[in-house]
């Protein structure tokens, strides 16, 4: 073979292993793209939970696409591995999403649906002595991650009432801690609150002894704010536009199901949390938790705003107030509503 054609020949071919296993463009052998689909095993990720038991993202991108649903602990691992081109789609709550979207300048990613409003709690221990918020000085508050959205939310509730976040007297240690990791310190006696999301608050109450002191729906309009929206990689979204709008339309269709078929969808995600998480959850801790939520497709613009507002009061969004203009691709999500019959969201 002559030289010339021989070089060439190799190139095409390291150029298909390029194309085939560059981050952000994977397919399989058959040429299918994977998309790979981001959560958490709790109840505010109901969609992709309910979604993976019933293999309803395979169903709706089948033929031309595979589905991989990749479990996480925490949002701001969401968003890192979203920078690493590691995921397309994911269900994420919206301070690591902000964060996000303010480190990249809006280039990584989009909010394409709304997932979960509600579902967080601060819960005390009996015996902590707390009755009031000045009660909270001098006092050991856990939250899931640094920077996350329930660390936010506590943070800035602190501030509200004039509390002081540190280890010195009278002032609040607030401890970021995974959640499996706050119910131990919770039954150990060795923190005194905990600002958590749900199961983890019902659990907290039912397992660690403990009671809600708030329930952060009391602090929004209507009772209504965002803990988890769906995002999508905007590189992902400029390439297969078709495949994203069909997962909205399976992300619809499940939130619908979940709504209209609460002690179905509370049996399949318990079992997907068992077998994410090796233990299932005792129906009274799912009864509990799911009645502090709302599964929806609304993405709750507004309370994104106040969030942001709070993240950047508290310093975790640089020195720039945050421009969160272009956060938000809603026009997919508003076809597939308008074709079903369904109101728009903002």
């Amino acid at each position: 073979m002559n030289k010339w054609l021989l070089i060439a020949a190799v190139a095409v071919v390291i150029l298909g292993i390029v194309l085939i296993f560059a981050p952000g463009k994977v397919s399989d052998a058959d040429g299918r793209t994977e998309v790979r689909i981001g959560y958490f095993p709790n109840m505010l990720h109901a969609q992709a939970l309910v979604g993976r038991a019933q293999g309803a993202f395979e169903k709706s991108l089948a033929p031309n696409a595979t589905v991989k649903m990749v479990p996480f602990n925490a949002g701001p691992s969401v968003i890192e591995a979203m920078f690493a081109n590691e995921l397309d789609i994911a269900y994420v709550g919206p301070n690591p999403t902000i964060n996000g979207y303010v480190k990249s300048k809006g280039e990584a990613l989009s909010i394409i649906a709304g997932a979960a409003s509600g579902g967080a709690v601060l819960v005390v221990r009996n015996d902590s002595g707390i009755a009031q918020p000045s009660d909270f000085a001098g006092k050991r508050v856990a939250s899931p991650q640094l920077g996350n959205t329930q660390d936010v939310a506590l943070r800035a509730w602190l501030m509200q009432n004039n509390l002081t976040i540190g280890a010195g007297e009278g002032q609040v240690e607030v401890i970021p801690t995974a959640n499996p990791d706050i119910l131990t310190l919770f039954k150990k006696n060795e923190i005194d609150a905990a600002w958590v999301p749900e199961p983890w608050g019902a659990r907290l109450v039912q397992e660690g002894g403990g009671k809600i002191y708030l329930d952060e729906r009391t602090l929004w309009p209507e009772g209504k704010f965002v803990t988890a929206n769906v995002i999508v990689r905007k590189e992902f979204m400029r390439e297969h536009p078709d495949i994203v709008r069909k997962f909205l339309v399976s992300h619809v269709e499940l939130t619908q199901w979940i709504n209209a078929h609460p002690d179905e969808a509370k049996t399949l995600m318990n079992a997907q949390i068992e077998d994410l998480t090796s233990k299932a959850l005792p129906i009274s801790v799912l009864d509990e938790a799911f009645a502090r939520c709302e599964i929806t497709y609304d993405p709750i613009s507004s309370s994104l705003a106040t969030s942001a507002q709070s993240a950047y009061g508290l310093g975790f969004l640089g020195d720039a107030e945050p421009n969160l203009t272009g956060i938000y691709n809603l026009a997919p999500l508003n076809e597939v509503l308008k074709a079903r019959g369904l109101g728009e969201v903002r």
